[in-house]
């Protein structure tokens, strides 16, 4: 498995993906997500490349196929008198190809994030991840990472 930054090939397949993380989101939520569509198109996916604050790396098979992702944005805290500022990668989406969980692949990406984000001179990998998403939440303790903050919602 290699791990590299997304290229314009890689769309179709990384859409395919989108398609696997929205329907999680959906099942969990189906009240605010609509299945079978994805967070992106085409087009926002290839503007999305050529962004260098929001990075997409993917994780390659030895066919050169995309069998997971990850979409990061780095992000610097603002200015604040209480604050000190630093960077922060913040993971907006990470899957893995639903037929290829088991072989670490998610943990090789998450491990490829950090040492990102070290390059890059952050201080911190931050992530959200929906209530309910257990298996999500588990892999991402069993990858180290701790509750920061909750977010919370009073549905009207």
């Amino acid at each position: 498995m290699i791990i590299r930054k997304a290229e314009e090939k890689d769309i179709p397949r990384i859409l395919e993906l989108l398609k696997q993380v929205l329907q999680i989101h959906a099942d969990i939520r189906p009240d605010i997500f609509i299945p079978g569509t994805t967070k992106y198109t085409i087009d926002e996916l290839a503007e999305l490349l050529k962004n260098k604050e929001k990075p997409i790396y993917v994780a390659v098979d030895e066919n050169d196929v995309c069998r997971g992702y990850a979409f990061c944005q780095l992000q610097e805290q603002p200015f604040s008198n209480n604050m000190v500022q630093f960077k922060s990668l913040f993971i907006d989406d990470l899957c893995v190809d639903q037929e290829a969980r088991g072989q670490h692949i998610g943990e090789s990406l998450f491990e490829y994030v950090k040492s990102e984000a070290k390059q890059l001179g952050c201080y911190e990998v931050t992530l959200n991840v929906w209530a309910g998403n257990t298996p999500a939440e588990k892999f991402y303790e069993k990858m180290g990472m701790r509750t920061k903050e909750r977010q919370m919602e009073y549905i009207l």
